[in-house]
């Protein structure tokens, strides 16, 4: 197969792809000539789909036509409506894979063969298939999912793959939080647990903070923004750029001209104490999975050697000094918290295709969950039924195949019906489940007499199989499970890739305008005066220049509207 093989992030907020260079890991810029590309993909008036910064700066100004965070979905039966148009998350996900794979073709000046794609290590089974399936539908061959950390891990372990350490990385993105425990060892990197919380990240940061604020708004000024959803759309937008300012300053201060249905001007002012006291309970939610990645594998705080911070929300003060408290010593900062990722899956992708430069590298990893089926016992002259029994505990090594010997409940019986489960609870009802399965034809015998071994094989992509042997026939059945909520049939993958291919797409020569005009509207909403006046007058210039087609004056036009989006962002 010719081409390269890259690595790419999927991520909540970003996403961005990365290959080995001379041995190290190198991020591959997109056709802006930025190494992230937001993961956000909206519909414009005409139609077209756009994908990246264009879209994410449409977020404030059409959000009833953009879609952002869908990974955290993926796995979901959720829609997404856009326009006219009925997206699901794997969809949402391929279109910003295939942008990714285009950027990076485009870079590289080749076509990529392969890719290893990373998903957090807590998303469970349907959220993998679906990550599996979109990049699928965006035309990426992909053998190999990496989970987060692990793929933080190996970059990490590239550079101290000569020490002797253990190492936890608390990987915090925009949906997700992972906690990793690891232990290097002669370039050996093994996983030795993992815990986390897949509905928790730097946009529930973002969330909380913007719907105090529109209580204040509320309550203090009398704005109004219920069913407002533009309103809302830049409040939103406005508290995250006030995120990312306290993750420097003391306080930050929000502008707002001409808000909600009685169009007041709005200045607000956050200060990080403030803020921190809200995000109290979020905070709270990140001990709850370092303590049971700590526990799982053995060790105490004190016994860790490095903390590894990763994700862009990890810059946030709070989170720093929550792994300072945490683990009594400052965190690492030795990557870039939003390339880690990457550089580690472009690791994996070198890996798999034999790359001397990384060939002493060793890595292993472990099931992020506990997996088992429903399971019923006799208590006297009572049946309890829906009791969680495990077949692969959380923790162990893959790639793993691990099975239990379940009997017949009732006499006569000829099918046992497996439902498969995955989670830490006793009871069926409070963990996930994956799917369903029917072994049938079983020989009619009393109750007791006759079982079933059920054997679950877990891939190194955290992939599930499951196989249910007979055993007075020794019949061995090998079963797949059958479509859970939110796994994508045969019939609605060939629909998807048939709607995909008559999306029409803005051409790739006219991105840099097109962003440049995005996020140009997005920031003429929050200005006044003067600076409203002078922006204006730049995006008039580059939407007339743009009809001559004159490359030189349309380039010059851009140029000079940056310039001033660069200006009045930093004022």
């Amino acid at each position: 197969m010719s081409g390269v093989t890259v690595g790419i992030d999927l991520g909540t907020t970003y996403s961005l792809a990365a290959t080995l260079v001379g041995g190290e890991p190198q991020v591959i810029a997109n056709s802006l000539g930025e190494v992230l590309t937001p993961s956000a993909v909206s519909i414009d008036e005409r139609g077209e789909i756009l994908v990246g910064a264009a879209a994410r700066a449409r977020a404030a100004t059409h959000p009833e036509r953009t879609a952002l965070a869908f990974k955290r979905d993926m796995g979901t039966d959720r829609v997404v409506r856009l326009g006219d148009r009925q997206l699901r998350p794997e969809e949402l996900s391929a279109l910003v894979l295939k942008q990714v794979k285009a950027d990076a073709e485009a870079t590289l000046g080749e076509g990529i063969a392969e890719a290893v794609v990373t998903v957090p290590a807590y998303f469970g089974d349907a959220a993998r298939r679906a990550t599996r399936d979109a990049c699928e539908l965006a035309g990426l061959h992909v053998e190999r999912i990496i989970n987060e950390p692990t793929a933080a891990a190996l970059a990490y372990g590239l550079h101290q793959q000569h020490r002797e350490m253990r190492a936890v990385v608390l990987d915090l993105g925009g949906g997700t939080f992972d906690v990793t425990v690891l232990e290097i060892l002669e370039g050996v990197i093994e996983i030795q647990s993992s815990a986390g919380d897949a509905r928790v990240g730097g946009e529930d940061f973002v969330d909380l903070l913007a719907d105090h604020l529109q209580r204040e708004l509320r309550e203090r000024l009398g704005v109004d923004l219920d069913g407002d959803e533009r309103g809302r759309a830049r409040l939103r937008e406005a508290t995250e750029l006030c995120k990312r300012r306290l993750t420097a300053e003391d306080q930050a201060r929000l502008v707002l001209p001409g808000l909600g249905r009685e169009r007041r001007d709005v200045e607000l002012t956050v200060t990080l104490a403030e803020a921190e006291a809200l995000w109290r309970p979020l905070l709270e939610r990140l001990r709850g999975p370092i303590r049971r990645a700590l526990g799982d594998a053995s060790l105490a705080a004190a016994d860790v050697d490095a903390v590894l911070l990763v994700g862009g929300a990890t810059r946030m003060p709070c989170v720093v000094q929550l792994a300072a408290t945490t683990f009594g010593q400052l965190p690492l900062r030795d990557l870039p918290p939003d390339e880690a990722v990457a550089h580690g899956a472009a690791i994996q992708a070198g890996l798999k295709r034999g790359d001397a430069a990384v060939a002493d590298l060793v890595v292993t990893d472990v099931a992020p969950f506990t997996l088992g089926i429903a399971a019923a016992e006799k208590v006297g002259s009572h049946e309890v039924t829906g009791i969680f029994a495990p077949v692969l505990e959380r923790g162990t090594v893959l790639p793993a195949s691990r099975s239990r010997t379940f009997s017949t409940m009732g006499n006569g019986q000829t099918r046992i019906l497996l439902e498969i489960f995955q989670g830490e609870h006793s009871l069926c009802r409070d963990n996930q489940k994956l799917g369903e399965l029917t072994v049938r034809n079983l020989p009619p015998r009393p109750a007791g007499e006759e079982s079933v071994d059920v054997r679950f094989t877990y891939d190194m992509n955290g992939i599930l199989e499951v196989d249910a042997t007979v055993l007075s026939t020794k019949k061995s059945e090998n079963l797949t499970i059958e479509r859970g909520a939110g796994r994508l049939s045969d019939a609605q993958r060939k629909e998807i890739r048939k709607r995909l291919a008559t999306l029409k797409f803005h051409p790739r020569e006219a991105l840099p305008n097109v962003t440049a005009l995005a996020r140009a509207d997005a920031l003429f909403v929050e200005l006044t005066g003067v600076e409203r006046e002078l922006l204006g007058s730049a995006i008039g210039a580059l939407r007339a220049v743009l009809e001559t087609q004159d490359a030189g004056r349309i380039e010059q036009a851009r140029k000079e509207l940056l310039g001033l989006l660069e200006d009045f962002r930093r004022g």
